[in-house]
C-alpha cells in the first residue's frame, strides 16, 4: 500500500507509526477501506462566499443547505483543511511573463503586480482553505468465526479472498451511488464537487498525518480538476 511505502522512508528511531494509530486496512479503487470492512469516499468541495450574498441569497443557501442535511439517509462528516498556500511557481511564472511582455505599458503593470504579491508574501502566510465531505458504507463489522470456519479459512484461503474481494465490489458500488447523491445535492447549492481518486486519497492522509513533513512531488489540491 501506498501509505505502507511511504511510512518506511521514515527514520528507524521514529517510533511507533502513525499508520498503527488509524483505523484503515488499504486504501484501492478510490475507497478507503476500514479495519471494520467498511469503505469511505472523499469528495473535495469547492467553497463559496456566503458574506457576499445577500440576504436573500443567504437564506435561499441556508434553506437548500438543510434540505440536503435532512434528505440524506446516512451520516457523513465534513473536513475542513488550512494550509500554507505556496504561490512561489505562481510568482515565477508571473516575472517570466515581465521578461516576454513586448508591450511597456503591460510590462511594467506586469512588474508592479509581481511586486505585490512579493509584499504579500512578506506580510505572512497565505492560506487556503479546504473542504471534503466523507461519506461512508459499511454492512456492519467483521463477524467473529468460530474455530470450523477458521479451519475451513486455512483449508481453502482461495474461496476467502474471492467472497472478500466480491463483498468489496458489492459495498464499493453501494458506496458509489451514496456518492452520486452527495455531489447533486451539493451541485444544488452551487458548488463544485469532485471524488478523490487512489492516488489522492493517500496523499490527503499523508499530508494530514505528516505535517511537518517534505511534500516533493506531492500533487497540489489547486491541480485537481472539480466539475459542477
Amino acid at each position: 500500500m501506498a501509505i505502507l511505502e511511504m511510512q518506511k522512508k521514515k527514520s528507524k528511531g521514529a517510533g511507533s507509526s502513525t499508520q498503527s494509530f488509524l483505523a484503515i486496512s488499504d486504501i484501492r479503487d478510490d475507497c478507503i477501506v476500514t479495519t471494520d470492512g467498511g469503505t469511505r469516499a472523499v469528495i473535495a468541495v469547492s467553497s463559496t462566499n456566503f458574506v457576499l450574498k445577500s440576504q436573500q441569497e443567504q437564506e435561499a443557501i441556508l434553506s437548500r443547505y438543510q434540505s440536503f442535511l435532512n434528505s440524506l439517509e446516512f451520516s457523513v462528516q465534513i473536513l475542513m483543511q488550512s494550509r500554507r498556500l505556496d504561490i512561489h511557481g505562481y510568482l515565477a511564472r508571473i516575472e517570466e511573463r515581465v521578461l516576454q511582455q513586448t508591450n511597456e505599458l503591460l510590462r511594467m503593470q506586469t512588474e508592479e503586480y509581481a511586486e505585490y504579491i512579493k509584499k504579500l508574501m512578506e506580510l505572512g502566510n497565505i492560506m487556503n482553505k479546504t473542504f471534503y465531505v466523507i461519506v461512508p458504507f459499511s454492512t456492519g463489522g467483521p463477524v467473529e468465526k468460530g474455530m470450523l470456519d477458521k479451519l475451513k479459512d486455512l483449508i481453502n484461503p482461495t474461496g476467502t479472498i474471492v467472497s472478500s474481494q466480491k463483498k468489496f465490489v458489492e459495498e464499493r458500488q453501494q458506496l458509489a451511488d451514496r456518492v452520486a447523491r452527495v455531489m447533486e445535492e451539493l451541485s444544488s447549492l452551487s458548488l463544485r464537487t469532485v471524488r478523490l481518486n487512489t492516488q489522492e486519497l493517500v496523499e490527503l492522509l499523508y499530508n494530514s498525518y505528516n505535517l511537518g513533513s517534505e511534500q516533493a512531488g506531492m500533487v497540489e489540491f489547486g491541480q485537481i480538476q472539480m466539475e459542477k
